[in-house]
């Protein structure tokens, strides 16, 4: 019977880490399902679902723990949490001028309407213009059915004009 595990993943950027990774996880009978890695700041970090046999997990953690001497910390969780709640899938986008606090606010609605947000990354990135930074963000976020998109979208906008953002969140486009 195969676990589903959830790892976490960070050390110095250099090459061959996420080799260290995979060649723990196949040699305990493991497959690599998905994973989402990046280098930021100079250091590796990621996230990666694999599944394993029940009866080989505690092996497996062990060597991954063991990667710690190599300069590189995995910690392990079981997966199998609770399922998705369910909700209306949206797409949040956001950019403007660089500061303190942006992502506070913004994560702060979203949590006062119970917005659950599944997936996010953000870059600061150079204006074109004046060579200022310029923040932005992508989140896919699930709205539950408790309250509504156009609610959520109401308060985002409330705030945009203090962050001096724009942001815009609405249905996903199909695939």
């Amino acid at each position: 019977m195969l676990q589903d595990i959830v790892l976490t993943v960070i050390g110095a950027d250099r090459p061959g880490l996420v080799e260290l990774v995979a060649d723990r996880v196949a040699h305990h009978g493991g497959n690599w399902l998905e994973s989402r890695m990046c280098q930021l700041g100079g250091q590796f970090a990621g996230i990666v679902r694999v599944q394993a046999p029940r009866d080989r997990v505690g092996e497996l953690r062990k060597a991954l723990e063991g990667l710690a001497a190599q300069g590189l910390r995995v910690t392990l969780e079981i997966g199998g949490g609770a399922p998705a709640a369910p909700g209306q899938a949206a797409t949040l986008e956001l950019v403007g001028n660089d500061r303190p606090g942006i992502l506070k606010a913004v994560s702060g609605v979203l949590a006062r309407h119970g917005v659950n947000v599944e997936e996010l990354s953000s870059d600061c990135i150079n204006a074109p213009l004046d060579g200022g930074q310029l923040f932005q963000a992508r989140a896919r976020v699930v709205v539950p059915a408790s309250t509504t998109l156009a609610a959520v979208r109401a308060d985002l906008e409330r705030i945009a004009a203090d962050l001096m953002v724009d942001v815009r969140i609405g249905r996903p486009l199909a695939k």
